[in-house]
């Protein structure tokens, strides 16, 4: 069944998967068996049961590098056009060289001896012909890479791990497999605000509305930590117009999905129609998760919607924000005043409020309710827009970190969020780039090449760099910085999955791990 991609890059699943294709089996070993559909049903509790301590544990499996800081080039312009769309040689050679599957595979099977977290896992690809292949799993990562490899796909999305090998489920009886485990998953779309955003419109993105999925970024990180505990949260770039956030410790992979969507609903706040209509309205005084957003969320209105932004410079968006305040005698003294003055800045437009507010020309105009009209405004201009559906069940799919951007040839690397600020989506290597960069360092160091890793072998350091270890291909080039937090990254979790896995022993397949290439 073709494939198209939603504003999300998110997939939901098909509702008859029975139509879907199927992938011909890599050889007759029960792991590798033809595919079906899932059962996603889940128990009800309380959100509040999931909140508890996390244990903390001093091992680490392997050294974790600092996050490397990821410079912008002040080079680079928002106006270039995208490359090409990526021919099935170039797309081969980035598997074959520089996507980073041993850490792919300790991130979803949460530690280097394969498991069913790994093991049960659903990968769905879509192939270059736009073939879409659902249920699709993989022992360990060696026969995860080599599958890659021979199906080359454009992209590949990650599901959630079942209760048996979703490759088995055509053996099994209706209601059989179910999903038993994701990470909590969120979707940032620039599409989603349109209506705000004066620069661009649709999939087109520049670094004046790039500045709303850093916005979205801290507000939902900030809740996601301080509300809920979670610590292990990865932001990835979704490779064209928004990002995405996977929470990935062990409490949030294993919720069921009425948690899920309590989340989820406590995240959202923009609701309603877009374009005259009040969508924000919230109760006083603030629940405190709102009070902190608007204190994140007021530079930014200032900076982006007033400035680089100047929302409300035309006459659609100065109507909408006469809507949105609450007294008539003021909205017309604020009509009068800018129909005189039509260039007027949206900054001035923005002071102008208060200004005429002080002049006590409205008798009817309380103080307190125009303050709560404006930090409304605030938040329905710059709170975080997300697609709450996908985050609501954990048998939705989302797009994999390190694949390719199929329509911008961009990859899809980690975000640093404590770096959210900086981090530039035009800045991100194209996959031609990456392989011209590999082969400039060949050419500049003839007589050294990459080598290969086991899969029980630590990260790389400057003294392996610097001694006789051969450099890997994307050590030698602009990915690396991303490959390093990712690995980062992934010390960080498997150091609490030990503590876990201490307190609840979990069983694992007894399957021999085989040598592999990064």
């Amino acid at each position: 069944m073709p494939h198209s991609e939603s504003p999300g890059d998110t997939v939901p699943p098909p509702e008859d998967s029975e139509t879907l294709p199927d992938a011909p089996p890599l050889d007759p070993n029960p792991e590798n068996q033809e595919p079906a559909a899932a059962d996603a049903e889940v128990s009800k509790e309380k959100l509040a049961e999931m909140l508890f301590d996390d244990d903390d544990d001093e091992d680490e499996e392997y050294p974790a590098s600092s996050v490397p800081e990821i410079k912008n080039d002040p080079t680079t312009t928002s106006t270039a056009p995208p490359p090409p769309n990526v021919d099935t040689d170039t797309m081969l050679a980035f598997y074959q060289r520089l996507f980073p599957f041993r850490y792919l595979f300790q991130w979803l099977n949460h530690g280097i001896v394969p498991s069913p977290d790994f093991g049960n896992r659903e990968f769905a690809l879509t192939l270059q012909n736009d073939a879409y292949l659902r249920y699709q799993s993989y022992a360990t990562a060696d026969l995860f890479r080599k599958d890659i490899l021979r199906m080359n796909p454009a992209r590949f999305e990650i599901g959630p791990v079942y209760n048996t090998n979703p490759r088995d489920r055509k053996t099994l009886r209706g209601g059989q497999m179910k999903p038993i485990s994701k990470e909590l998953v969120f979707d940032i779309d620039l599409t989603d605000y349109d209506d705000i955003r004066s620069c661009c419109e649709k999939a087109n993105i520049c670094e004046k509305c790039w500045a709303f999925v850093t916005m979205a970024i801290k507000v939902v990180e900030t809740a996601l930590r301080e509300d809920f505990g979670f610590q292990h949260i990865l932001w990835v770039y979704s490779g064209r117009r928004g990002a995405h956030a996977w929470v990935c410790d062990p409490r949030a992979r294993s919720l069921p999905d009425d948690r899920r969507r309590a989340i989820a609903g406590y995240l959202d706040l923009i609701r309603g129609g877009t374009q005259s209509g009040k969508r924000v309205n919230l109760k006083r005084p603030l629940h405190p998760h709102m009070a902190r957003s608007l204190e994140i969320l007021k530079p930014y209105f200032a900076d982006t919607t007033l400035g680089d932004q100047d929302t409300f410079a035309g006459v659609d968006q100065t109507q909408r924000l006469l809507n949105l305040l609450p007294d008539k005698t003021l909205n017309e003294a604020l009509r009068r005043k800018w129909d005189s003055s039509p260039d007027r800045p949206s900054t001035s437009k923005w002071a102008d409020i208060d200004a005429l507010a002080k002049t006590g020309k409205s008798s009817t105009l309380n103080p307190a309710t125009l303050r709560d009209a404006k930090q409304d405004i605030v938040l329905e201009y710059t709170y975080p827009r997300l697609d709450s559906e996908v985050s609501k069940k954990m048998i939705h799919l989302l797009k994999s970190p390190f694949v390719i951007h199929p329509g911008t040839g961009r990859v899809c690397v980690p975000i640093d969020s404590k770096r959210a600020e900086q981090f530039d989506p035009f800045s991100v290597p194209t996959v031609t780039q990456l392989l011209s960069e590999i082969d400039a360092w060949d050419a500049e160091h003839p007589n050294t090449g990459a080598d290969t890793a086991d899969m029980e072998g630590s990260a790389p350091n400057d003294s392996d760099i610097r001694g006789n270890r051969k450099l890997q291909d994307y050590e030698k080039t602009s990915l690396k910085p991303y490959v390093d937090y990712f690995r980062s990254f992934i010390a960080n979790l498997l150091k609490e999955e030990r503590t876990v896995k201490r307190e609840r022993p979990e069983e694992t397949v007894p399957v021999k791990t085989e040598g592999m290439e990064f």
